[in-house]
């Protein structure tokens, strides 16, 4: 029977987690309803223990998350769980070791799943049936806490593992490294400025069209955050591209717009509308990215080719050390603060690819 403690009063445990330098943590989380996500259960293991801790009590956990966060965390495929803690508790892990990131720089798939690495390492198969469980619920179920507490179980041994045959090859820095990369803020941003960049039909978007796509997709953040509600509960991605697209200047031209509801309409219309006439009225020179040219795809297949070379003599995915998206980038922008030119990439490849450049 899997032996774990369920915790109330998070602060308790801080004493047993202290004296650790390695805890494996995993988070069960629900967003489904919600634009922030709520953070349900934190699973942590020690090599002696495994709890599983409810954050959504009122009990003090300060000291909890200060000595938590204070330890190096080894976590599965990490952004998400560091995502929503840092929404929890406005405060990043002082060091992580992402397991994910570790298969991958051993030769394993590039996004191995949690449980086809424990079935690689120690054959055993891990159940996932729960994936979709509502979390929420209290109290919770002893199944649901049987499946979150087998999350961390086996974590600080696959650490241990992946830790040693990386290693053996030189590359234990190379897993920190971009595991850290998960620890920056800008990756959590929920600016509102930066909501067109999640709407991808407006991407060829000009002048006014662009404009009202521009101040739409603002406009919409800012109430889901005010709501906390999806900003798909707000308004649908396509009724918003349909909308700066025909930019409908009366409220019979907006109820055309399909996808339109009657209450969307009675609820936001003036809005919505208010929104097109300032965006007509604003010269926006926003200019859409343009395909590579034939020299540019010449030396995209080139780097390509160095990149794939490397990866091979490494046993590696090549996507690993640069993703053609993250070329083409390079080569359109000019933008050299990329993975593939910093870290033991650049000592690695990156320096030979800025030689192309």
């Amino acid at each position: 029977m899997l032996k774990y403690q369920f915790i109330n009063h998070p602060d308790n445990i801080s004493q047993n987690i202290s004296e650790h330098e390695y805890i494996g943590v995993d988070t069960e989380f629900m967003r489904e309803k919600t634009y922030f996500a709520q953070l349900c259960l934190v699973q942590i293991s020690t090599h002696d223990d495994i709890f599983c801790i409810d954050p959504l009590v009122e009990n003090s956990q300060t000291k909890f998350w200060k000595t938590l966060l204070s330890k190096n965390l080894v976590i599965h495929s990490a952004r998400q769980d560091v995502e929503v803690i840092f929404q929890k508790v406005d405060a990043m892990p002082n060091k992580i070791f992402d397991t994910q990131i570790a298969a991958g720089l051993i030769g394993m798939p590039m996004q191995v799943g949690y449980a086809g690495l424990i079935k690689e390492l120690f054959n055993i198969d891990i159940a996932k049936s729960y994936t979709r469980a509502d979390w929420t619920r209290r109290p919770l179920t002893e199944a649901m806490l049987d499946y979150a507490a087998e999350d961390v179980m086996y974590l600080l041994q696959a650490a241990d593992i992946l830790s040693e045959k990386l290693d053996q090859k030189g590359r234990l820095d190379w897993a920190y490294q971009d595991s850290a990369l998960l620890l920056d803020p800008a990756l959590y941003d929920i600016s509102s400025e930066t909501a067109i960049d999640r709407l991808k039909g407006a991407k060829k978007f000009r002048g006014a069209k662009r404009e009202a796509a521009v101040r739409l997709t603002m406009w919409r953040e800012e109430e889901a955050i005010h709501h906390n509600r999806p900003r798909q509960w707000i308004i649908r991605d396509n009724v918003l591209l349909n909308i700066a697209y025909q930019l409908p200047a009366s409220e019979r031209k907006l109820c055309e717009i399909e996808g339109m509801s009657p209450k969307l309409l009675a609820r936001f219309g003036n809005k919505i509308l208010n929104i097109i006439a300032a965006s007509c009225d604003c010269d926006n020179d926003y200019k859409p990215p343009q395909p590579l040219d034939e020299p540019q795809r010449i030396l995209l297949k080139d780097m390509q080719s160095k990149v794939v070379e490397c990866a091979k003599d490494l046993d590696l995915t090549p996507e690993i050390i640069a993703s053609k998206r993250e070329l083409s980038s390079v080569i359109a922008s000019g933008n050299q603060k990329t993975r593939v030119f910093n870290g033991w990439r650049r000592e690695l490849i990156g320096e030979k690819l800025l030689q192309l450049l």
